[in-house]
């Protein structure tokens, strides 16, 4: 048995322990379970006679022939998806960019740019999902994204150690904003102060890498009371609207702020900022690719436009 008898459904799999990370987390997104994908890779490695995988402690790293094989099945599992579009009947497309996003890009920003989109580029296909930035940044190296938005905190360190390091323009520089309930006294102001941030109540997201407290204002001298931890977005919004606590949000999460909740400025401390980034490989992008970033960047420009906090209702 030789490398061109590997099947389909080992090839996607390992794409997906690339672009995850983990077999745990691979098995979890394709429904499998983690027995099974350790099987497929198993088999993949078995005939391509070395380890496509280094596995470390907390995860796993494409090795150099994993690259290859990562590589060249990326364009193997887009070729099959190309030909089952046209075997729908679907029209041809003018090109199709891979994006991924974090989850609160996902929101206002994106729609905004997928909206122009359309109306700019209506044969341009832009496919992709949401998810945290270091599981974006697996998927870039492993070659299955095109593009990724990416979100930074100072101090502001790359997304990752690998070489050569990725392209990376910032279109958007903002603070960060406290969400409170409208009905809340620290909402009677046009902003808060972080000393009153003491003694609150958070709605926090679930702990992982450098900012293990996403939703709980940075820096506080104290050990936070956290009400309610939620993955989403919207949750914790909701949450923060029916009184149940504060979080933290990126500015351009407040046009999609639902009612009950003030978007507020903190003032009293350093200032605490968000970088939103455009990631890439480092080789010269297509033109479907440079299309899409433009409309990324465009989208967060018009999103800069000043806005006032919003107003209880």
């Amino acid at each position: 048995m030789d490398f061109t008898d590997v099947s389909l459904t080992a090839l996607r799999v390992f794409r997906a322990v690339a672009e995850q990370g983990t077999f745990t987390a691979a098995a979890t997104s394709l429904g499998y379970t983690q027995s099974a994908v350790s099987r497929q890779i198993a088999a993949i490695e078995r005939v391509a006679g070395t380890e496509l995988l280094e596995r470390r402690r907390g995860g796993v790293r494409l090795t150099a022939a994993g690259r290859v094989v990562m590589r060249r099945a990326t364009t193997v599992l887009d070729e099959i998806e190309a030909t089952a579009r046209e075997l729908s009947g679907l029209p041809a497309q003018s090109g199709t960019v891979r994006l991924g996003w974090f989850p609160s890009a996902g929101a206002v920003l994106l729609p905004r740019a997928l909206a122009a989109l359309r109306h700019t580029d209506p044969g341009l296909r832009v496919v992709g999902r949401e998810a945290s930035t270091p599981a974006l940044v697996r998927a870039l190296r492993a070659g299955s994204l095109d593009l990724a938005l990416l979100s930074s905190a100072p101090p502001f360190r790359p997304p990752d150690t690998e070489t050569p390091p990725l392209a990376l323009q910032t279109l958007a520089e903002r603070p960060l904003r406290l969400a409170v309930p409208a009905g809340h006294p620290l909402a009677r102001g046009d902003f808060v102060d972080v000393a009153d941030l003491r003694g609150q109540r958070w709605i926090a997201g679930p702990s992982s890498g450098e900012d293990r407290l996403m939703g709980v204002w940075p820096g506080l001298d104290e050990r936070p009371e956290i009400a309610y931890t939620a993955r989403d977005w919207l949750a914790k919004l909701h949450l923060v609207a029916a009184g149940f606590g504060l979080t933290t949000v990126p500015v351009t999460l407040a046009p999609a702020a639902p009612p009950g909740v003030r978007v507020l400025p903190v003032q009293g401390g350093p200032q605490e900022l968000r970088r939103l980034l455009v990631a890439r490989l480092p080789q010269p992008p297509s033109e479907p690719v440079t299309r899409v970033a433009a409309a990324l960047r465009a989208a967060a420009l018009d999103a800069d436009t000043p806005t006032l906090p919003s107003s209880p209702p």
